[in-house]
């Protein structure tokens, strides 16, 4: 195997995010859960997106699995590494995206790195250095609230350098549409005044396709699914695809896991309980583990023969922050990962195999416990949401979404996209 394109996600949402986008633009992609094993027999692919879940745990250990995932991909040929991160650019003062970069960089032997999470087609846009959201500028958006990451400033050159070893430059708009080699002089220049990575600003998918070209002569990039578009663009061999093929049908129970507390994973949920039973876990209850996993399944396990299920724990931006001033936000968060991953399993022991999943960390924990290890890419279902297949094991159809992603109906579309 020799990879085009080696990819390192922070999360199994946005690998998911990333494969698909990769898919669409005209590269044949897998995803895989962790560092594969070296036996992993993966098809013939011009790249490969390895899912960690090192978005929220401690520096260190991102640096350790993300240098594990390079060391993997580069053993395969990988032409380019493009760390991929958010497009909210989900991180703290401490972490992960800055040290991560970091080391990355020095790795691959570069001195400074191209850097943007901008998406315009998920309404994520840099201007300035200053991420919007729909418009909104990222501090002014409901990320500000985010329980684990809450971005409370939009210029990303600062979020970025409070994390970083070496100062955060800028690439303009205006160099950006002066084209990719205007980009590579701008770096050049960057580069030559100490700076370790520049924000490069992009509004539109040219913007992207100039970045990405600009990219590509380097050994590492940093970026949302929109600069694998970039990417994936420049070097591919034919035209971006207009859908991919859809999976055959596998029937069966299905079920909804939703973990995540964004205000579109709320509404997904108000919306969801039109169309199939919704069970609204109390996360105090998940943190006293006083047998709600087992109530759980044991709910579903009287209503999948009927179709399908959600059940859900998102609460509102106010409550969660009130259980975290309680327990701690560390605490919460593991109890409600936790107790969907044996939700999940105990579904899967009731013979679901076609699962839905919202929420970053939650997706990360399920996929974790069924042990499921990589991933073919079918039908997108909303932009930066495809159906997956897992590969090896147990046959599957899965959708694990970013929390932000998707629109009000989106459980029912993921359900009908996955017979």
């Amino acid at each position: 195997m020799s990879l085009r394109l080696g990819a390192i996600a922070d999360d199994y949402t946005g690998a998911s995010d990333l494969a698909n986008t990769l898919t669409r633009n005209g590269l044949r992609t897998v995803q895989t859960i962790g560092v594969p094993a070296d036996d992993l027999v993966l098809p013939d692919v011009d790249a490969v997106v390895i899912a960690l879940k090192s978005r929220s745990i401690p520096a260190a250990e991102a640096v350790e699995k993300s240098l594990a995932a390079c060391r993997w991909l580069e053993a395969r040929g990988a032409g380019h590494i493009l760390f991929k991160v958010c497009s909210t650019f989900d991180s703290t003062d401490e972490g992960n995206i800055g040290p991560v970069t970091d080391a990355l960089r020095q790795a691959t032997g570069e001195v400074i790195v191209l850097v943007t999470p901008a998406f315009p087609e998920t309404g994520r846009t840099l201007y300035q250095g200053n991420l919007f959201v729909a418009g909104v500028p990222l501090a002014e958006s409901p990320m500000k609230d985010h329980p684990l990451n809450p971005m409370r400033d939009s210029d990303l050159r600062r979020v970025l350098a409070r994390q970083s070893e070496k100062p955060v430059g800028l690439i303009p708009l205006a160099t950006v549409a002066a084209g990719d080699g205007a980009v590579g002089q701008r770096l050049a220049a960057l580069a030559g005044e100490g700076f370790g990575a520049a924000i490069a600003d992009a509004v539109f998918d040219a913007d992207l396709e100039i970045l990405g070209r600009a990219a590509l002569r380097q050994r590492l990039s940093v970026g949302a699914s929109g600069l694998g578009l970039g990417l994936a663009r420049a070097l591919a061999d034919g035209p971006p695809m207009s859908a991919a093929a859809p999976f055959e049908a596998l029937g069966g129970p299905a079920a909804c896991l939703a973990g995540s507390c964004s205000a579109a994973t709320l509404r997904q949920i108000t919306a969801a309980e039109a169309t199939m039973p919704v069970l609204r876990l109390d996360a105090e209850a998940l943190l006293a583990k006083g047998g709600a996993v087992e109530k759980a399944i044991a709910w579903a396990s009287t209503r999948l023969a009927d179709g399908p299920v959600l059940v859900a724990s998102s609460a509102s931006p106010d409550a969660v922050a009130a259980l975290q001033a309680r327990h701690g936000g560390a605490v919460v968060g593991t109890a409600i990962e936790a107790a969907f991953a044996e939700i999940a399993a105990g579904l899967v022991a009731l013979g679901v195999r076609r699962l839905v999943v919202a929420g970053g960390e939650t997706s990360g924990a399920v996929v974790d416990r069924l042990g499921l290890s990589a991933f073919a890419l079918g039908p997108e279902i909303a932009p930066g949401v495809p159906v997956l297949r897992s590969l090896g094991g147990t046959d599957m159809r899965l959708a694990l979404k970013s929390g932000n992603f998707g629109g009000p109906d989106f459980f029912r579309d993921a359900l009908s996209m996955m017979p």
